[in-house]
């Protein structure tokens, strides 16, 4: 992969990635550590984690649960207190399922606890210092489509990412205002990306799929460019389908339409109907 280089992102300094045993996480980490990268992998413990670290030099598998905010305090004070500051935190980690509002309410505690509180305790945990210090310095944390869109099914991972989004917007103007260029935020939204949570449904990468590799080489272009929203499309889904499918789904508040009109029996012709114009 080429790996641009800038400011945050350059050999030596150091990267910490969460849910980097597989998927986005390690390809991120690999897009890391070939920039020279020294590479954090955490993720729950197990054989996946080891042999990720083991896979690339530089780097070092850090066992912890995001979802434990005393975990991932103590985790971020171990790294910096070992290996120095830390240029870029990449909160990935998350986790699939949880159902819609009636389902199992430890499903939705588990859901929320992985992929939004697990990004807030990330922040939480690494970003004070990455303000106090003096170097460049950035944060992506992992949303999704679906916490813009919210297609309907799966409301607790929907209401998950949706919180990471407005999460990572009001980070990026908290640190615009406390640090100026100096420390970013960024919001990496896939696509149909082929991962472990993709995986676990389908027996082989179908072609609409990306790779976490092409996700990844995206990620590393837009956020050298500075952009914040990092918006993939994918092999079925281009980037003009996805700018309108998030135009009617901001219209449906300025319009007063149906909660996910889109999806609604009295307007699924109208929609079908604007995507096609």
């Amino acid at each position: 992969m080429s790996v641009p280089s800038f400011a945050a992102v350059a050999p030596g300094k150091l990267a910490v990635v969460t849910g980097a045993a597989g998927g986005i996480g390690l390809a991120a980490a690999r897009g890391f550590a070939d920039a020279g990268m020294r590479v954090m992998l955490v993720d729950r413990p197990g054989k996946a984690l080891e042999q990720a670290a083991a896979s690339m030099d530089g780097t070092i598998a850090l066992s912890a649960d995001v979802a434990d905010r005393t975990a991932m305090a103590a985790l971020a004070k171990e790294v910096v207190d070992r290996h120095g500051p830390v240029s870029v935190l990449m909160n990935n980690a998350g986790i699939g399922g949880g159902g819609d509002v009636f389902a199992d309410p430890a499903k939705w505690d588990e859901v929320l606890g992985v992929n939004l509180m697990g990004v807030i305790h990330g922040v939480q945990a690494f970003v004070p210092g990455m303000v106090e210090g003096e170097a460049p310095a950035l944060v992506i944390n992992t949303g999704s489509k679906q916490g813009i869109t919210q297609p309907p099914g799966n409301t607790a991972y929907n209401v998950s990412k949706a919180g990471v989004k407005a999460l990572t917007e009001g980070l990026a103007h908290s640190l615009r205002e406390r640090t100026g260029s100096r420390v970013s935020a960024h919001l990496l939204v896939p696509g149909f990306t082929w991962t472990g949570m993709t995986a676990g449904r389908l027996a082989e990468k179908p072609p609409g799929a990306w790779t976490p590799e092409q996700v990844v080489a995206l990620m590393m272009d837009r956020v050298a460019a500075g952009d914040f929203y990092i918006l993939c499309p994918d092999n079925e889904t281009t980037s003009e389908q996805d700018a309108k499918r998030i135009a009617w789904a901001a219209g449906d508040l300025i319009e007063n339409r149906p909660a996910l009109s889109r999806w609604h029996v009295d307007w699924r012709d109208a929609f079908a109907e604007f995507m096609r114009d």
